[in-house]
């Protein structure tokens, strides 16, 4: 299958906690979910949760990829949402990134190689 994406997907590992969603029109919903994410891109990100998120919110999040000792603060947009077939109740999620600077992309070159590496 030939890969579409702007950016290659990379494996990542990181917990985060999602405490509130917002759209644009200021609309707000406060929750408390616990994320996984799984891979991430230039582009995005992967996450799995077990809590139903809808498509077209926002929320803030800041990752730490690899040993960088720096954190990315960003903006996601929630793109995609998929149930997860198998035990329990599991939503599979895709995000895009919102007004990240192209000048932040060395975090994610960083990150690839130091993937490459392992």
């Amino acid at each position: 299958m030939l890969e579409k994406r702007r950016a290659p997907r990379m494996d990542a590992k990181l917990e985060l906690h999602i405490s509130s969603l917002f759209k644009q029109d200021n609309d707000s919903i406060e929750i408390n979910s616990p994320i996984t994410i799984t891979d991430v891109s230039k582009g995005g990100i992967g996450f799995i949760s077990d809590d139903f998120l809808p498509i077209g919110y926002y929320f803030n999040a800041d990752l730490q990829l690899g040993h960088q000792t720096d954190k990315l603060y960003c903006v996601v947009k929630i793109v995609r949402s998929q149930l997860m077939e198998g035990e329990g109740t599991h939503y599979l999620y895709g995000c895009e990134f919102v007004g990240m600077a192209p000048v932040l992309d060395f975090i994610f070159d960083e990150y690839a190689q130091e993937i490459e590496e392992k």
